[in-house]
């Protein structure tokens, strides 16, 4: 899938799961948009997440008839964000497109979201990375609950600016890629990869689609993997934060324990309150296994690292000359 030498390249990664019924129609329309500018050649690498139903089948026979597409299945499931970094390690585009295999990224919205890295910066451009921005989000109520507390920890674990929001639907540039798969620790965090290769970015507004086949992917648990993924993989702010309380309550044990001996030597028949005392114990127990538990997973992040657990584990890889390559 070589690009022109004339023509610059747009790569779009889809992440495949449970989308037997919608990824062709997503592909179908990338074809569509990029068509709209004929100056521009692309490519599309379909991520099969291990999904249990026909997938693979469907972006199989896609890439066999396709020179544009390649399909790739993985071993296991890792997750949208190990996906995605498999795609990533395959595509060769001047300019890297992530969607979503449900129809949701608003695709006619396209050209809106590269513009930004395309043009130059004196015309609006100048940017390396644009992401689209939603100003109403169709998820469920705790969906976007946890999409606020992603963003609240991303603004200060990252530095990320607060105006700056997340979402699926993402364009970068090539040395952006290239910057994003050096991390090779099992635990990507692709939103925050990228904005810690570069501070030209961007966020484009559009409207999200309403979800016309299927149920979303994302359940609670793995919500809360990619918070912790984002909590503790760019970040040594946590083991701070547990030293700052562990140090708070250091002080207000000992004043405690001041106002204790002042008060038997004051008032000696004034026997202490077990309410009190337990309430007491209980807290700085409570926090004292938050701060182990924090630690833990340091270490246990660690500790899977350095035995070089993969990210993904690429089973077979369909359509293109370059899987021969592989």
């Amino acid at each position: 899938m070589a690009s022109s030498s004339t023509k610059e390249t747009i790569s779009f990664v889809i992440p495949c799961y449970k989308s037997e019924g919608s990824v062709g129609l997503v592909i179908d329309e990338i074809e569509e948009v990029v068509s709209e500018r004929p100056e521009f050649d692309y490519e599309i690498v379909a991520v099969n997440d291990c999904s249990p139903d026909s997938t693979l089948d469907v972006i199989r026979s896609i890439a066999e008839t396709n020179e544009h597409v390649i399909a790739i299945d993985l071993a296991k499931n890792g997750g949208r964000h190990n996906a995605l970094m498999c795609g990533c390690h395959y595509v060769t585009g001047d300019y890297v497109v992530f969607t979503d295999d449900d129809q949701q990224c608003p695709m006619n919205n396209l050209w809106d979201l590269l513009d930004p890295l395309i043009k130059e910066e004196g015309d609006g451009g100048g940017f390396d990375v644009s992401i689209a921005r939603y100003p109403k989000k169709t998820q469920s109520a705790w969906k976007n609950f946890g999409s606020g507390v992603n963003d609240a920890v991303a603004t200060w674990l990252l530095g990320k600016s607060p105006d700056l929001k997340f979402s699926n639907f993402s364009a970068m540039k090539r040395f952006v890629k290239d910057e994003v798969i050096r991390y090779t620790n099992p635990y990507p965090y692709l939103s925050g990869l990228m904005i810690s290769s570069t501070k030209r970015v961007c966020n484009v507004d559009m409207e999200e689609r309403e979800r016309t086949i299927g149920t979303g992917n994302y359940s609670f648990k793995k919500s809360l993997s990619l918070w912790m993924n984002s909590f503790t993989s760019f970040s040594v702010k946590p083991l701070r934060l547990a030293t700052f309380c562990g140090f708070i309550l250091a002080f207000l044990g000992l004043i405690f324990a001041i106002w204790v001996v002042v008060r038997k030597i004051v008032l000696p028949q004034v026997a202490l309150g077990y309410s009190s005392t337990m309430a007491a114990l209980l807290f700085i127990g409570g926090m004292i296994m938050v701060m182990l538990g924090l630690i833990g997973e340091y270490v246990g992040r660690i500790y899977i690292s350095l035995n070089n657990a993969p990210q993904y584990v690429v089973r077979k890889i369909y359509g293109n000359e370059r899987k021969n390559d592989s």
